[in-house]
């Protein structure tokens, strides 16, 4: 309710140092129990019981600072990073940037982040109970990892982070989509992506942590079936759809020409017809998570009637507010009264 209040106060600040409030405010904020869900609301994924399908996207969370705040805001689960085996710096200021006028927004971040070690030690002592299984006790958290953008061997770099990260993840996601460092999207081609996840999962080696894997929304119809390809003949537990895109379709405001990715309203229907293409290729077979431009429970509801079991969101949350999980989550149990279905599982892909 206060957020109307603080959005233009924030809104005079640089976007990147207003985030960074944010997440002070957060830190500050007192931590209590996640917010009991709507039963009917609860997805299983390779084993996980999601309480909610809404879900807080990567890049909100860069470090890893504040994942149980979130999950006390009412998020079903929280996904923390990109996180990076050393700590990056990121691209030259300024680089993210407010599209008001188009509810967007832009940028080219670069994996900005303190490194693997920083975010391995905050990850161990969540909630103040140290040990490798705090994150399972208390919510979903998902790891983001990516590659050190002067890496010699990016292969090796999300080896390393598999090891490192896999026994304090609820999941781990494989983020190879990322626009802002230079030649990253090209691991999604279909042998340099077999390469990929096969160091990957010999770096899970026994472990059980689901992985997942997050692609652009820029992939082109013969790209698509190459993924798919390589999905289907490992052992990954899904496919999220998707990341920010370099497309520009119409925009109004002075940022529109921006380098970086693009988020926000304007790229729903991007990640809306990705997200059916993946389900059409998969045949259902594998789980899609949906991003990109989620900003209602109308819009989440598109998203899972048309293949996704869960939902990301984040840029959103610029304009809206950080109530806004908890408010797509209570329109999600209203829509399911409304269309007769008895649990969102029901729901997922009913109209693909």
């Amino acid at each position: 309710m206060l957020y109307p209040l603080a959005r233009p106060l924030l809104f005079a600040l640089d976007a990147e140092r207003a985030h960074r409030l944010s997440i002070a405010s957060l830190k500050r904020a007192p931590t209590g129990r996640p917010p009991r869900h709507d039963p009917r609301l609860a997805v299983n994924i390779a084993g996980l019981n999601f309480p909610s399908p809404v879900g807080v996207a990567p890049g909100f969370d860069k470090d890893a600072e504040v994942p149980d705040a979130l999950l006390g805001l009412g998020f079903g689960f929280v996904e923390v990073g990109t996180i990076t085996p050393l700590p990056q710096a990121g691209n030259p200021k300024p680089r993210l940037f407010r599209l008001v006028e188009d509810r967007a927004v832009i940028n080219r971040m670069g994996f900005n982040n303190g490194g693997a070690e920083a975010a391995h030690e905050r990850l161990r002592h969540r909630a103040g109970k140290p040990g490798p299984s705090t994150s399972l006790r208390t919510g979903i958290v998902g790891i983001n990892i990516g590659a050190n953008k002067d890496s010699d061997d990016r292969i090796a770099d999300y080896a390393l982070l598999t090891e490192l990260m896999a026994p304090l993840a609820s999941y781990l996601t494989v983020n190879i989509s990322s626009p802002n460092t230079p030649g990253l999207r090209n691991l999604q081609a279909g042998d340099a992506l077999k390469d990929l996840l096969h160091g990957v999962f010999d770096a899970r080696g026994a472990r059980t942590t689901p992985v997942f894997l997050k692609l652009a929304p820029d992939l082109e119809p013969k790209e698509i079936d190459a993924v798919v390809k390589v999905a289907m003949d490992s052992p990954l537990a899904a496919l999220i759809i998707s990341n920010t895109t370099l497309a520009r379709p119409p925009l109004r405001s002075k940022h529109a020409d921006q380098a970086g990715g693009l988020s926000g309203a304007p790229l729903a229907p991007i990640a809306l017809q990705r997200l059916k293409d993946f389900r059409k290729a998969t045949g259902g077979q594998i789980p899609l998570i949906a991003a990109g431009g989620i900003d209602s429970a109308d819009a989440a509801w598109e998203r899972i009637v048309a293949g996704a079991s869960l939902v990301q969101l984040y840029s959103a949350m610029v304009y809206q507010g950080p109530m806004l999980g908890r408010r797509i989550a209570q329109g999600l149990s209203k829509r399911l009264q409304r269309e007769g279905f008895a649990s969102i599982e029901d729901a997922i892909g009913s109209q693909a």
